[in-house]
Protein backbone atom coordinates (compact mmCIF):
# COMPACT_ATOMS: atom_id res chain seq x y z
CA UNK A 1 0.00 0.00 0.00
CA UNK A 2 2.79 2.40 0.96
CA UNK A 3 4.67 1.50 -2.20
CA UNK A 4 1.62 2.28 -4.37
CA UNK A 5 1.14 5.64 -2.66
CA UNK A 6 4.83 6.44 -3.14
CA UNK A 7 4.58 5.50 -6.84
CA UNK A 8 1.48 7.69 -7.28
CA UNK A 9 3.24 10.66 -5.66
CA UNK A 10 6.27 10.16 -7.90
CA UNK A 11 4.08 10.00 -11.00
CA UNK A 12 2.22 13.17 -10.00
CA UNK A 13 5.55 14.93 -9.49
CA UNK A 14 6.71 13.83 -12.96
CA UNK A 15 3.45 15.06 -14.54
CA UNK A 16 3.79 18.42 -12.80
CA UNK A 17 7.36 18.73 -14.06
CA UNK A 18 6.16 17.89 -17.57
CA UNK A 19 3.50 20.59 -17.39
CA UNK A 20 6.12 23.13 -16.29
CA UNK A 21 8.34 22.16 -19.23
CA UNK A 22 5.43 22.63 -21.63
CA UNK A 23 4.56 26.05 -20.25
CA UNK A 24 6.49 27.61 -23.12
CA UNK A 25 3.92 26.26 -25.62
CA UNK A 26 2.46 29.10 -27.75
CA UNK A 27 -0.03 31.06 -25.65
CA UNK A 28 -3.32 29.29 -25.12
CA UNK A 29 -6.59 31.07 -24.74
CA UNK A 30 -6.37 31.33 -20.99
CA UNK A 31 -9.04 31.02 -18.31
CA UNK A 32 -9.29 34.78 -17.80
CA UNK A 33 -11.12 34.87 -21.13
CA UNK A 34 -13.98 32.87 -19.57
CA UNK A 35 -16.07 36.06 -19.44
CA UNK A 36 -16.11 36.47 -23.23
CA UNK A 37 -19.31 36.74 -25.20
CA UNK A 38 -20.40 33.38 -26.56
CA UNK A 39 -22.80 33.09 -29.46
CA UNK A 40 -24.57 29.76 -29.25
CA UNK A 41 -26.92 27.40 -31.03
CA UNK A 42 -27.62 23.68 -31.29
CA UNK A 43 -26.69 21.13 -33.95
CA UNK A 44 -28.91 18.10 -34.38
CA UNK A 45 -26.40 15.47 -35.48
CA UNK A 46 -26.61 11.79 -36.29
CA UNK A 47 -25.19 11.10 -32.82
CA UNK A 48 -27.37 13.46 -30.81
CA UNK A 49 -27.83 17.12 -30.06
CA UNK A 50 -24.74 19.27 -29.63
CA UNK A 51 -24.69 22.69 -27.93
CA UNK A 52 -22.24 24.92 -29.77
CA UNK A 53 -20.71 28.10 -28.37
CA UNK A 54 -18.26 30.37 -30.16
CA UNK A 55 -16.43 33.62 -29.53
CA UNK A 56 -15.34 36.02 -32.26
CA UNK A 57 -12.07 34.02 -32.33
CA UNK A 58 -13.58 30.59 -32.94
CA UNK A 59 -15.48 27.62 -31.55
CA UNK A 60 -15.06 27.25 -27.81
CA UNK A 61 -17.52 24.51 -26.95
CA UNK A 62 -19.36 21.62 -28.59
CA UNK A 63 -21.17 19.63 -25.90
CA UNK A 64 -23.50 16.68 -26.35
CA UNK A 65 -26.76 17.40 -24.50
CA UNK A 66 -29.99 15.47 -23.98
CA UNK A 67 -32.40 18.31 -24.70
CA UNK A 68 -31.95 21.28 -27.08
CA UNK A 69 -33.66 23.47 -24.48
CA UNK A 70 -30.68 22.89 -22.18
CA UNK A 71 -28.06 24.31 -24.56
CA UNK A 72 -27.70 27.63 -22.78
CA UNK A 73 -27.50 25.98 -19.35
CA UNK A 74 -24.90 23.45 -20.48
CA UNK A 75 -22.67 26.16 -21.95
CA UNK A 76 -23.12 28.40 -18.90
CA UNK A 77 -21.98 25.56 -16.65
CA UNK A 78 -19.04 24.74 -18.90
CA UNK A 79 -17.93 28.37 -19.25
CA UNK A 80 -18.93 30.28 -16.10
CA UNK A 81 -19.02 34.01 -16.58
CA UNK A 82 -19.51 33.91 -20.34
CA UNK A 83 -22.20 36.19 -21.75
CA UNK A 84 -24.43 33.94 -23.85
CA UNK A 85 -26.43 35.11 -26.87
CA UNK A 86 -28.38 32.75 -29.09
CA UNK A 87 -27.31 33.28 -32.71
CA UNK A 88 -27.85 30.35 -35.06
CA UNK A 89 -26.85 32.19 -38.27
CA UNK A 90 -23.46 33.15 -36.82
CA UNK A 91 -22.68 29.49 -36.05
CA UNK A 92 -23.86 27.91 -39.30
CA UNK A 93 -20.32 26.88 -40.29
CA UNK A 94 -19.78 25.18 -36.94
CA UNK A 95 -23.13 23.37 -37.18
CA UNK A 96 -22.13 22.04 -40.58
CA UNK A 97 -18.75 20.89 -39.28
CA UNK A 98 -20.28 19.10 -36.27
CA UNK A 99 -22.90 17.35 -38.42
CA UNK A 100 -20.27 16.28 -40.95
CA UNK A 101 -18.04 14.86 -38.20
CA UNK A 102 -20.97 13.03 -36.59
CA UNK A 103 -21.67 11.37 -39.94
CA UNK A 104 -18.13 9.97 -39.84
CA UNK A 105 -16.81 12.19 -42.64
CA UNK A 106 -13.75 14.46 -42.34
CA UNK A 107 -15.02 17.78 -41.05
CA UNK A 108 -13.84 21.06 -42.56
CA UNK A 109 -11.30 22.97 -40.51
CA UNK A 110 -12.94 25.65 -38.41
CA UNK A 111 -11.28 28.18 -36.11
CA UNK A 112 -11.12 27.08 -32.48
CA UNK A 113 -10.85 29.21 -29.36
CA UNK A 114 -10.07 26.64 -26.69
CA UNK A 115 -9.75 27.29 -22.98
CA UNK A 116 -7.11 25.16 -21.32
CA UNK A 117 -3.68 24.89 -19.81
CA UNK A 118 -0.65 24.80 -22.10
CA UNK A 119 -0.39 21.04 -21.51
CA UNK A 120 -4.05 20.45 -22.38
CA UNK A 121 -3.68 22.49 -25.55
CA UNK A 122 -0.66 20.45 -26.60
CA UNK A 123 -2.77 17.31 -26.18
CA UNK A 124 -5.78 18.76 -28.02
CA UNK A 125 -3.58 19.96 -30.88
CA UNK A 126 -2.13 16.46 -31.18
CA UNK A 127 -5.59 14.86 -31.13
CA UNK A 128 -6.48 16.91 -34.20
CA UNK A 129 -3.58 15.28 -36.08
CA UNK A 130 -5.09 11.78 -35.68
CA UNK A 131 -6.68 11.09 -39.09
CA UNK A 132 -10.36 10.42 -39.55
CA UNK A 133 -10.98 6.66 -39.33
CA UNK A 134 -7.82 6.06 -37.27
CA UNK A 135 -7.09 5.74 -33.57
CA UNK A 136 -4.09 6.41 -31.35
CA UNK A 137 -3.33 5.41 -27.78
CA UNK A 138 -2.98 7.68 -24.78
CA UNK A 139 0.63 6.50 -24.60
CA UNK A 140 1.28 7.44 -28.23
CA UNK A 141 -0.15 10.93 -27.71
CA UNK A 142 2.03 11.41 -24.61
CA UNK A 143 5.09 10.38 -26.62
CA UNK A 144 4.21 12.65 -29.55
CA UNK A 145 4.02 15.72 -27.34
CA UNK A 146 7.36 14.88 -25.73
CA UNK A 147 5.91 13.79 -22.37
CA UNK A 148 6.05 9.96 -22.46
CA UNK A 149 5.43 9.59 -18.71
CA UNK A 150 2.37 11.83 -18.70
CA UNK A 151 -0.11 9.22 -19.95
CA UNK A 152 -2.58 9.89 -17.12
CA UNK A 153 -2.34 13.62 -17.71
CA UNK A 154 -3.12 13.00 -21.39
CA UNK A 155 -6.20 11.01 -20.39
CA UNK A 156 -7.19 13.87 -18.08
CA UNK A 157 -6.85 16.38 -20.92
CA UNK A 158 -9.05 14.19 -23.12
CA UNK A 159 -11.68 14.10 -20.37
CA UNK A 160 -11.61 17.91 -20.15
CA UNK A 161 -11.99 18.48 -23.89
CA UNK A 162 -14.72 21.10 -24.46
CA UNK A 163 -15.18 20.41 -28.18
CA UNK A 164 -16.75 17.06 -29.02
CA UNK A 165 -16.23 15.65 -32.52
CA UNK A 166 -13.97 18.44 -33.81
CA UNK A 167 -11.24 17.87 -31.22
CA UNK A 168 -11.43 14.10 -31.63
CA UNK A 169 -10.73 12.66 -28.19
CA UNK A 170 -13.00 9.79 -29.32
CA UNK A 171 -10.07 8.52 -31.44
CA UNK A 172 -7.89 7.86 -28.40
CA UNK A 173 -7.95 4.31 -27.01
CA UNK A 174 -6.05 2.27 -24.45
CA UNK A 175 -2.83 0.44 -25.26
CA UNK A 176 -4.50 -2.89 -24.46
CA UNK A 177 -7.10 -2.30 -27.15
CA UNK A 178 -9.84 -1.21 -24.74
CA UNK A 179 -12.07 1.74 -25.60
CA UNK A 180 -10.83 3.91 -22.75
CA UNK A 181 -13.08 6.59 -21.34
CA UNK A 182 -15.23 9.12 -23.14
CA UNK A 183 -16.88 12.10 -21.54
CA UNK A 184 -20.07 11.65 -23.54
CA UNK A 185 -20.41 7.87 -23.10
CA UNK A 186 -18.70 4.78 -24.46
CA UNK A 187 -21.67 3.90 -26.69
CA UNK A 188 -21.35 7.24 -28.44
CA UNK A 189 -17.56 6.81 -28.74
CA UNK A 190 -18.08 3.43 -30.37
CA UNK A 191 -20.72 4.86 -32.73
CA UNK A 192 -18.44 7.71 -33.84
CA UNK A 193 -15.53 5.37 -34.53
CA UNK A 194 -17.78 2.95 -36.41
CA UNK A 195 -19.14 5.82 -38.51
CA UNK A 196 -15.61 6.96 -39.33
CA UNK A 197 -14.51 3.52 -40.48
CA UNK A 198 -17.55 2.71 -42.64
Amino acid sequence: MLGAARDARAEAKRDNATMRRLASHPPATTPEHGGDELRYTVARTALGTVALGATARGLRGALFIDDPAHARQALAEEFPGAALTEDAPALATYVEAACTAADGRPAPDVPLDLLGTPFQRRVWDELRSVPNGSTATYTAIAERIGAPRAVRAVAGACARNHVALLVPCHRIVRSDGGWGGYRWGIDRKRAILEAETR
